[in-house]
């Protein structure tokens, strides 16, 4: 349910087409609610079809020509009322936990090595997202809207942070049983 507010989300703060709207997936709300070009795409005619979207009109109609789309009342209306709703935070899925506890039960070959990389892509991840706080919230930047996203952007931070002080512990854990296990106990 929450894509279609993504998008709207995302043609509130600027009318864009489809395209557009997944670049700027692409570069910000993707960051925590990923879609394909062709989910973007889908939803766009399921919100027009529901009457909380339209398409602008365009000075010089031709086929093929990219529509822009802006948000109606009523899809305005939708997106308050979904951001009032309760909703209870979702369980973890992680495959990466899944496999290291199954590694309890069949051994840890070559889990040093993957969580080695997702300790790398984290530590990218949390890069990029310190260098957009850098670029985007300066200071003087202090609307109400600029401080929300902000805070999303905060959330980013914090969770690659968890992720990276959790990985660096896991494979100072593994190396000391893998060290163990070589030595004996």
């Amino acid at each position: 349910m929450s894509l279609p507010h993504a998008i709207l989300t995302a043609l509130l703060e600027k009318p864009s087409s489809g395209l557009e709207l997944t670049r700027r997936f692409d570069r910000s709300i993707g960051y925590f609610w990923s879609a394909t070009h062709q989910q973007i795409y889908r939803e766009l005619g399921k919100l027009e079809q529901a009457g909380h979207i339209r398409a602008l009109p365009s000075e010089t109609p031709a086929r093929g020509q990219k529509k822009e789309y802006e948000v109606l009342p009523a899809g305005r209306a939708e997106l308050a009322e979904w951001t009032r709703r309760v909703e209870d935070p979702k369980p973890i899925r992680s495959a990466l936990l899944l496999r290291l506890r199954a590694a309890a039960v069949v051994g840890t070959e070559g889990m040093a090595d993957e969580l080695r990389r997702h300790l790398a892509l984290h530590q990218a991840q949390l890069d990029e997202y310190l260098g957009m706080e850098k670029r985007q919230f300066p200071p003087e930047r202090d609307t109400e809207a600029d401080r929300l996203r902000h805070l999303v952007l905060r959330g980013g931070i914090e969770l690659e942070r968890f992720w990276v002080v959790w990985l660096t512990e896991a494979l100072e854990g593994l190396d000391g049983l893998e060290a163990r296990d070589r030595t004996g106990p």
